[in-house]
């Protein structure tokens, strides 16, 4: 039983998992600050090709997934749904992942559109690599 019981365990935790979203920018960027970790904050929009094909995608790739879920505070704001978040971070176009220190401030320029799992993780490690310069560990 102990041997189903664990096997059950590493293949959800390796398969079955998803990303870990805030409720909402407020709590994700509260998290970020309190746990020293950068946000990942995407604004979608549900009748974007390009949104869904992010999320049905890259964000479902296993190693996206546990980048993400190890390193970042993630959520995610839907458009047509008008959420609060800070309007400034609204460029016009959908989808637009913004990489953001834990007092509010952009680290880059949103990456735009519906990037491959590849270079998504690419751009999650340089992230990483310039939050640690930027913001030190407590």
């Amino acid at each position: 039983m102990k041997i189903l019981f664990m096997f059950f365990l590493i293949f959800s935790t390796l398969f079955g998992s998803d990303v870990k979203w805030e409720k909402d920018y407020a709590t994700a960027l509260k998290q970020a600050k309190l746990l020293h970790k950068p946000m990942m904050f995407i604004i979608s929009n549900h009748n974007c090709r390009y949104c869904v094909q992010l999320a049905s995608t890259t964000l479902k790739d296993p190693k996206v997934i546990q980048k993400i879920n190890t390193n970042y505070i993630a959520a995610i704001v839907y458009v047509d749904e008008d959420p609060l978040f800070p309007r400034e971070l609204y460029v016009g176009g959908t989808p637009a992942t913004w990489f953001i220190k834990g007092d509010g401030e952009p680290l880059f320029e949103p990456l735009m559109g519906a990037v491959d799992a590849a270079s998504f993780q690419k751009a999650l490690d340089i992230v990483s690599s310039e939050y640690a310069k930027v913001v030190p560990k407590k």
